[in-house]
């Protein structure tokens, strides 16, 4: 049995989510109204998981979460409001160490429950997998580890530069569940000057992307944008793809473009990294590609990522001890298209030894 804690002060909710679970036939649930009376509840019931709402009275979720990563570390998956504040909560929420999100549909919850039921009960299961310890605030370690020791001198980052056109390589990351953290950590790693446009397929809802896109942009020195009209790639720039949509690689004018598309129904999982990287495969050699496979359920940009591979180009698969789930990385190594497996803080080194 999968012992999972609802926190949630709609008594509706309460109901309709103990309905959806009840009627898988292994899940154990327990209910708390707010964050003061999860706590209470977490000692002694000892979730394998916890849901966990966003605005609650007397203690919010943020609040809450980050007492249960203190007190009693556990898989959280946050529930969320489409809104760009629910968006800002929810990567705040991701990078405190919570699991996963789920997007609570807009309009009557009771009339959109049976959409948003497989999905929350599909990242319920996965979150009980997960072995926390791994994972948790890896980012803000990998920042430490990189920050100067007391007495060296402080060296400034380099100013961000005017872009100018390249076409001699490109970076394709693509994510999923665990992934924004992860491309925290990846990202702020790398120098405003490095000399490649990265582009990134992180599957996420549309209102999410651009909240997402512009705190990467804070955190990092390369300049971060959210893909909403075709623009020329260029170094020092990243670009992530707009949620509920896909993105894809062109040219125009001879200049490798970076454009926004209507999601593709033969892909399940938007922004499709498969699609992204088989449209970059179009149009630029695959011998100045690189792939990267981040944290992720399914195989998105497993196949592609191998076809990559396969035709020179280069490949690097996060490593199961730092991934959030061993989905997407696990299926490209499986599949023999990893040309390296690396953990999450050995990725950004790899990724400029392979640029230098």
């Amino acid at each position: 049995m999968i012992r999972l804690l609802v926190v949630e002060d709609s008594a509706l909710m309460r109901k309709l989510l103990g309905t959806v679970f009840a009627a898988e036939g292994d899940f154990e649930v327990g209910f708390a109204r707010d964050g003061v009376e999860a706590l209470g509840m977490i000692a002694a019931f000892r979730p394998d998981v916890v849901t966990l709402d966003i605005h609650m009275p007397q203690m919010d979720g943020l609040t809450c979460l980050d007492r249960i990563m203190v007190e009693h570390p556990c898989p959280v998956v946050m529930v969320s409001s489409l809104t760009a504040e629910g968006a800002e909560e929810t990567l705040t929420a991701l990078d405190m160490g919570a699991v996963d999100f789920i997007a609570k549909p807009g309009g009557a919850i009771s009339l959109n429950i049976e959409d948003l039921a497989p999905r929350l009960v599909e990242k319920v299961r996965i979150a009980a997998t997960i072995r926390l310890r791994r994972s948790l605030r890896l980012a803000e370690r990998i920042r430490l580890a990189a920050a100067p020791r007391p007495g060296t001198a402080v060296v400034a980052p380099p100013p961000r530069r005017v872009p100018t056109p390249v076409s001699t390589g490109l970076v394709l990351v693509g994510s999923s569940t665990g992934g924004p953290p992860a491309l925290d950590a990846l990202l702020s790693v790398l120098p405003a000057d490095f000399p490649w446009p990265i582009v990134i397929a992180q599957h996420m809802p549309g209102s999410f992307t651009g909240p997402l896109a512009r705190r990467l942009d804070r955190l990092c020195a390369l300049t971060v944008s959210e893909v909403t009209a075709p623009v020329a790639l260029a170094p020092g720039h990243v670009y992530v793809a707009k949620g509920d949509a896909d993105v894809l690689i062109t040219r125009r004018a001879g200049r490798l473009t970076v454009m926004a598309a209507p999601a593709s129904r033969e892909h399940l999982w938007h922004p499709s990294v498969d699609r992204l990287v088989r449209s970059a495969l179009q149009h630029a050699p695959a011998t100045s590609l690189t792939g990267i496979l981040m944290t992720g359920m399914g195989n998105d940009g497993a196949v592609a990522m191998t076809a990559l591979q396969g035709a020179g180009g280069r490949t690097i698969a996060e490593a199961e001890e730092t991934a959030i789930v061993w989905g997407m990385p696990g299926e490209l190594v499986r599949l023999g298209g990893a040309g390296q497996v690396l953990p999450l803080e050995r990725i950004a080194a790899g990724l400029l030894e392979l640029a230098a």
